[in-house]
């Protein structure tokens, strides 16, 4: 060692003991310490301990019932969202039904006025021709009368006699019969 490191050493010595005195407590100093931490280890181990115990495990209980609950709500909200889902699902399948239902209905109503509408113009078209074809044979039936009248009266100022009717009316027949026939 250096000179000056034992002049301190030796100084400190002179002071109040050794460094290692100074570092320990007196005897009667260390067995009043260690009695009293006993003392306290005592009242802590016997008293607060199992309060401190009592209260982490109610804490520990107050923890794992909220965290049961918290699984719980967590699992019936799960329940809950299914259940909306399905009911979802089934509205949607329930509209689509309708929507389809509706869709047919109004097909089958279109179809059905077509087919109404086209008998009525049917029908329409078959009076139609039942009235021309009356109209028609009205109309030929007029004219053959007046073309007769017409044939006799001309056929009389031709001719300058009369002819009788019964005859004349049989040569208008057979030329209005070659005409039908043209």
């Amino acid at each position: 060692m250096s000179h000056q490191s034992t002049a301190i050493l030796a100084a400190s010595e002179g002071e109040g003991g050794s460094a290692v005195e100074l570092l320990l407590p007196a005897w009667p100093e260390l067995v009043a310490g260690i009695i009293a931490f006993a003392i306290v280890f005592f009242f802590v181990w016997r008293w607060v301990w199992p309060s401190m115990n009592n209260m982490m495990e109610t804490r520990q209980a107050a923890i794992a019932g909220e965290v049961t609950a918290a699984e719980k709500a967590k699992a019936e909200a799960e329940s809950l969202r299914s259940d909306y889902q399905a009911q979802l699902a089934d509205a949607r399948t329930e509209a689509n039904r309708i929507i389809e239902d509706a869709r047919k209905s109004a097909e089958q109503m279109r179809a059905d006025m077509t087919a109404k509408a086209e008998a009525d113009a049917e029908q329409i078209r078959a009076r139609a021709r039942e009235e021309a074809a009356g109209e028609k044979s009205r109309a030929l039936s007029e004219a053959k009368a007046q073309v007769g009248d017409i044939s006799v009266d001309l056929a009389g100022k031709i001719v300058g006699e009369s002819l009788d009717q019964a005859s004349h009316k049989a040569l208008i027949d057979r030329y209005l019969a070659d005409l039908e026939k043209l």
